[in-house]
């Protein structure tokens, strides 16, 4: 199946598109960008730079994926922006490339970026995600699996967004949020567990019980991180969830929201 460009469009002959990519009405596609197959872009949507897009994204009208980073420190070198498959991009969305040379910017798959949302230099987004409308990620931002932001959210650069957690909207975060964690305020702060959304993703019951024994202890019990650790590993099965969740406390570099 041969691409569908429309006649408004303006595709660089060095572009590489796969079959079945639809690019709509007054688009412009960059001479360095690689698009997927059934990859599927709106109208008046600019992608520019080193950017590849897998197979089976949905780009909507106005994003502008590629174009410099917002960064004094940029200096013009090669660098990119690499997306995975199935990702949705809704309207008015920004991603740019990393700063430094040849690194990256990374968003993986299956992940729903909504409207006017920005992804900042040298971001890393992982599979599953949820940003929602205007959210605003800085330099740097680690967002890992499955967790979702809330609408205008701001993310100071640097800052790690664990696993499976949520930040409610207009959320301020300037330190690392905590996986699995149910996270609110300004500044951000957990106040438990994601329970529902563990449920949706088939954590079992004991695994539930045992994490949210993990965050009375961090956040209830009047203790100090290390305490909290510390009584974690005495009393809690050294289950891969708590495993991980200790590990993510014991590498921020920022902090941790409590």
């Amino acid at each position: 199946m041969l691409e569908m460009i429309h006649s408004t469009a303006i595709v660089s002959p060095k572009a590489e598109l796969g079959s079945g990519v639809e690019v709509g009405a007054y688009s412009v596609i960059g001479e360095n960008v690689k698009i997927g197959r059934g990859t599927k872009i709106g109208i008046r949507v600019l992608i520019n730079g080193y950017t590849s897009i897998g197979k089976d994204c949905q780009i909507f009208t106005g994003a502008v994926i590629g174009s410099p980073p917002q960064d004094l420190k940029y200096k013009k070198k090669k660098s990119y922006v690499r997306i995975g498959d199935n990702n949705t991009i809704r309207e008015y969305s920004t991603i740019n490339p990393a700063t430094d040379e040849e690194k990256e910017t990374k968003i993986g798959n299956n992940n729903f970026i909504m409207a006017y949302s920005h992804i900042a230099h040298n971001c890393l987004l992982e599979d599953e995600i949820i940003t929602a409308n205007c959210t605003t990620l800085a330099g740097y931002v680690h967002l890992e699996k499955a967790c979702i932001i809330g609408g205008l959210v701001a993310i100071h650069q640097f800052c790690r967004v664990g696993r499976y957690a949520i930040i409610g909207g207009c959320s301020k975060v300037t330190q690392d949020i905590l996986p699995f964690s149910l996270t609110d305020g300004h500044p951000a702060r957990p106040y438990g567990i994601n329970k529902l959304g563990l449920k949706r993703h088939n954590f079992s019951p004991e695994s539930i019980r045992t994490l949210n024994k993990a965050f009375f202890y961090l956040l209830g019990a009047k203790l100090n991180t290390s305490q909290a650790i510390k009584k974690i590993k005495e009393t809690l099965p050294a289950t891969s969830e708590i495993e991980y969740l200790l590990n993510f406390i014991s590498s921020a570099e920022r902090g941790i929201a409590k």
